[in-house]
């Protein structure tokens, strides 16, 4: 959890980014967090503006991030309640953007995230004041709406389709510069924003996997079990329902009673999901968590067996790159996914892909983890590398933070991210890492997952050996 830190209203001399989220509170947005600790690092001055989550102050400073926080528009419903929620959303964002003007400085660069493609009337505005734009494209909302809604028919659904594009087109011409997540995202900006390639920048939302790295979990689960997770938005386009079914096949059907779980996240979705699972008799063998922070998802991430990329081919999900498939990936957890354009090119040959739509191969692909451990562990072997080597947030950090060099003209010879020559052995809770530089106790660990702190290094509890007690060095072929 980010520290807290007395706020210095003193003026800075040093470029100033104001950074705009509307669906996610900051610091849970792991990306924008991400982006925001990268400007901090560079020498930049960093301003946050986003809806409050639970138990959030109204005002924070966390790692040296000034946080403005708005409470969220009540749930929408149908088209009156989306105007209404972004419409709401953008006047307490406007107002707040003042507020930071007042309080932390003028600002020179204004990055908005999107969903929604409103805030590019807010950037004109500020223009006038000297203010540059920087879109980060993290959504196609046409593409959202033909993977909710199908295609488009009817006048008004093709009035709303219409609309949807043509808020996106005025996001992309307004922006000075566009962030897109994947080259699927980058292509799309440049066709349809009607943009020159070299405009866009390519910044995948890679993890750090420094800080993402598997440790032995506080609480083990029963070794005879196998767990299944899924982390994630849980919305209608997400495939999450999906999760419930393979569960339920697993165990009614193929009578996999030793098999669980455990679902992290919320969303639009959250309660139907659980009620589907009451209804499928799954209580006793699925958990839902609800909103998840980074402790929380560590030590679930690290005592599960099998990540669950359920994202059936939509549109939307067909182009855009999944944060889940990533962070199973850092944690060295094998999983199993449709064969989307997107996650195929961030898993590669580290996940097992059914056919999307094909339900049983995908049943099929998870019930070939569960009866071959070797193989679980040399897919999360290869998934760990593949996060660490090519994934990593630190060569997209570089060419983030360049975006904003060329706007501003700021050059600082720092590391946009700097690099940890000794890794800590225990993170800030004390539960003691996985050492990936020493073969076996990682495959240990990849065999038995949250048992191998007990089976292969004989360790009794996760603190235990002196062998592991103090830091780890950096062996890069080893992760």
């Amino acid at each position: 959890m980010a520290r807290r830190e007395p706020h210095d209203s003193t003026t800075h001399s040093r470029p100033h980014v104001l950074i705009i989220v509307q669906n996610l509170p900051v610091p849970l947005d792991r990306r924008v967090w991400l982006e925001c600790q990268t400007l901090v690092t560079r020498g930049y001055q960093v301003s946050v503006i986003c809806p409050l989550g639970p138990g959030d102050a109204a005002f924070e400073h966390l790692d040296g991030v000034d946080i403005y926080k708005y409470k969220p528009a009540p749930e929408a419903e149908g088209l009156a309640g989306f105007a209404w929620e972004f419409a709401y959303s953008w006047v307490r964002t406007a107002w707040l953007s003042l507020a930071v003007r007042r309080r932390s400085g003028r600002f020179d660069v204004m990055q908005a995230c999107n969903p929604p493609d409103t805030y590019w009337l807010l950037a004109l505005l500020w223009r006038i004041a000297g203010v540059k734009f920087v879109f980060d494209h993290h959504d196609l909302n046409p593409e959202l709406f033909r993977s909710r809604f199908g295609e488009p028919e009817g006048f008004l659904k093709k009035l709303e389709y219409r609309a949807l594009l043509w808020l996106e087109r005025r996001s992309f011409r307004t922006a000075d510069r566009i962030i897109s997540t994947n080259e699927s995202y980058k292509a799309i900006a440049v066709r349809r924003g009607d943009r020159d390639a070299s405009e866009v920048t390519v910044v995948r939302s890679g993890p750090d996997t420094e800080q993402m790295r598997p440790i032995y979990p506080e609480h083990p689960r029963p070794a005879d079990t196998v767990n299944l997770v899924y982390v994630g938005i849980m919305g209608p386009q997400d495939g999450v329902d999906q999760v419930l079914h393979v569960v339920d096949e697993l165990v009614h059907r193929r009578g996999r009673t030793n098999v669980t779980a455990t679902l992290l996240g919320f969303g639009d979705c959250l309660e139907s999901l659980k009620a589907e699972a009451t209804a499928l008799h799954l209580d006793d063998f699925v958990t839902f968590t609800g909103r998840v922070d980074r402790v929380q998802m560590a030590e679930h991430l690290s005592r599960s067996d099998i990540g669950l990329c359920p994202d059936p081919r939509t549109p939307l999900n067909d182009v855009s790159t999944m944060n889940k498939t990533m962070e199973y990936m850092a944690y060295a957890l094998p999983s199993v996914a449709f064969d989307l354009a997107e996650t195929v090119v961030s898993g590669d040959n580290t996940v097992l892909y059914a056919p999307s739509g094909d339900f049983s191969a995908f049943v099929d692909e998870v019930e070939r983890l569960i009866d071959d451990p070797v193989l679980r562990a040399r897919l999360g072997r290869a998934a760990r590398k593949r996060a660490h080597e090519i994934m990593d947030w630190r060569p997209q950090a570089e060419a983030y933070v360049g975006v904003f060099d060329e706007l501003t003209g700021h050059h600082v010879d720092v590391p946009a991210v700097p690099t940890t020559p000794v890794l800590p052995a225990v993170d800030p809770q004390g539960r003691r890492y996985v050492d990936l530089t020493d073969d076996r106790a990682f495959y240990s660990y990849l065999i038995a997952r949250d048992h191998a702190q007990i089976e292969l290094v004989g360790v009794a509890s996760p603190v235990g050996a002196a062998s592991h007690a103090g830091s780890v060095h950096r062996t890069e072929a080893a992760y």
